[in-house]
């Protein structure tokens, strides 16, 4: 029996959405308001879904607690409090996207856990601006 164990999490981040190669006015065309030479933030709300087969002894698909620390070293540290383009290395050379945070995300937790679960990582930029990543 297949179930899904979902965890909440959040963090704040301030980002700016340009390409390097391209003129002010391209990356204002495209990024508009997101492409501010100052940056701007968001409180991101994380939800991280493991999908996986009921542990027998335990009852458990995953014990969550392994899920929230997995979540907290590899996303709540690594990105609270921070400006992705200067401060995360993920995001040197990749532009900090809700799309790209996501799957940055899911690169980090997927290789912590059991491979037989399946991830899905669910990014709300903004209470109506999400995406969703399951390593496809």
């Amino acid at each position: 029996m297949r179930v899904t164990v979902h965890r909440k999490a959040h963090f704040n981040a301030a980002h700016r959405l340009y390409r390097k190669e391209w003129s002010f006015e391209k990356n204002d065309a495209v990024f508009g308001l997101c492409n501010n030479p100052n940056f701007h933030g968001h409180n991101y709300e994380l939800i991280a879904s493991v999908t996986g087969e009921i542990d027998p002894e335990t009852g458990y698909v995953i014990d969550i607690k392994i899920l929230k620390d997995i979540i907290k070293s590899e996303v709540e540290d690594a990105f609270d409090h921070k400006n992705l383009n200067v401060e995360v290395p993920e995001f040197k050379d990749l532009n900090p996207t809700a799309e790209n945070i996501a799957v940055v995300i899911y690169n980090k937790i997927k290789p912590k856990l059991n491979s037989n679960f399946h991830l899905e990582i669910t990014l709300y930029e903004t209470p109506r601006n999400f995406v969703t990543y399951s390593g496809n």
